[in-house]
């Protein structure tokens, strides 16, 4: 009998496509399971909807999209910020401070800057939280340039911001966002440090010498407690500015006018991304209370680069972070540190709004 292998090939190579055509099919498919009710947590919206709807609110109004909104966004924010908080507060108990140092004092060069970069990823929430460490590894020696990398990185691009952002956004603008956050942090540090601006320290943060923690020799468990711990503090701190967040979202939301935010905040308004960015430096919130404000101007109209620069801004530039970092360093130091940043989220946002 004679074999066709022609033909044996050609079933061979259809079997061998359908095979990898379903292998993708199962992972969009699981992508999008993931992305819309594990991060969006869409079965959460439906059931509080019922629920409202069962006690007799009218949905349709603007008040019963209001409740929904404010519910809905306070209960998922809170439920993934409490397991972003103890995921990242356990890898965080990996690397004290004066590991940190240790490490980040191994490098030099560029590669200094984007580990430092890279290390801000996995500390505090919020950047008045990240300025007691930014002056800890400054007194220790390490270089000026290093050490503001870190400072831009942690408030701007932590991994809870980019498991929120993809909560709300998707995957591709979250960690589109985290890279261009981690590049303005390189380099505004490496700019910092072409500058020589060792001199603009304060000269009491230079002789503060390295004031060493003690190593944590931890278990699992001991792990397990501070990640705990972790969630309850940074809970307590943060809860209040996601209340404020999620109700000025829900106002945004049901109550201005889409024409309103699309003339300001829209495409036909070139200065959109300036305005959110100024608008939002002199503010004080994080990244769990800037989201939900984020979203609901994005729904209504208002460019996606637009409201990322504002939620950059307010995290990277808030005003009591920069009279706390006045402390530390001294006036031009302080405006170069302003001025790099808001360049690069202006750049950012711009170049959000060129592709999508």
């Amino acid at each position: 009998m004679r074999i066709d292998y022609k033909t044996l090939y050609c079933d061979f190579q259809s079997i061998y496509i359908d095979t990898w055509r379903k292998i993708l099919d199962i992972i969009k498919d699981t992508g999008d399971f993931i992305q819309n009710q594990v991060l969006k947590m869409e079965w959460l919206d439906e059931l509080i909807g019922k629920g409202l709807s069962a006690v007799g609110v009218d949905m349709e109004s603007r008040v019963g999209g209001s409740v929904q909104f404010f519910l809905y966004d306070v209960t998922k924010i809170t439920l993934l910020l409490c397991v972003l908080i103890f995921t990242i507060s356990f890898i965080q108990s990996f690397f004290p401070p004066e590991r940190t140092k240790k490490i980040l004092g191994e490098h030099r060069g560029i590669w200094a800057n984007v580990l430092a970069a890279l290390l801000g990823t996995v500390t505090p929430f919020c950047s008045c939280s990240s300025i007691p460490l930014f002056i800890g590894f400054t007194s220790a020696g390490l270089p000026i340039g290093v050490t503001f990398s870190f400072l831009i990185s942690s408030p701007m691009v932590d991994l809870g911001s980019l498991i929120l952002l993809m909560s709300v956004f998707g995957a591709k603008t979250a960690l589109l966002y985290v890279v261009l956050g981690l590049i303005i942090a390189v380099i505004g540090g490496l700019i910092i440090d072409k500058m020589k601006m060792e001199d603009y320290i304060e000269e009491y943060i230079k002789k503060a010498g390295n004031v060493n923690s003690v190593s944590l020799g931890l278990n699992v468990k001991d792990r397990l407690d501070f990640a705990g711990e972790q969630v309850c503090s940074t809970l307590k701190k943060v809860f209040p500015y996601i209340l404020a967040g999620v109700g000025i979202g829900a106002v945004i939301h049901n109550w201005i006018p889409e024409s309103f935010i699309v003339t300001v905040l829209g495409s036909k308004n070139a200065f959109s991304v300036i305005l959110a960015t100024l608008v939002g430096i002199p503010m004080y919130a994080d990244i769990f209370g800037t989201i939900p404000v984020a979203e609901a101007l994005y729904t209504k109209g208002a460019e996606l680069g637009t409201v990322l620069s504002f939620m950059m801004a307010v995290t990277t530039l808030s005003l009591p972070s920069l009279i706390m970092l006045r402390k530390a360093i001294k006036p031009r130091l302080l405006a170069l540190f302003v001025g790099i940043c808001t360049v690069g989220i202006i750049i950012t946002g711009y170049l959000f709004n060129y592709i999508f």
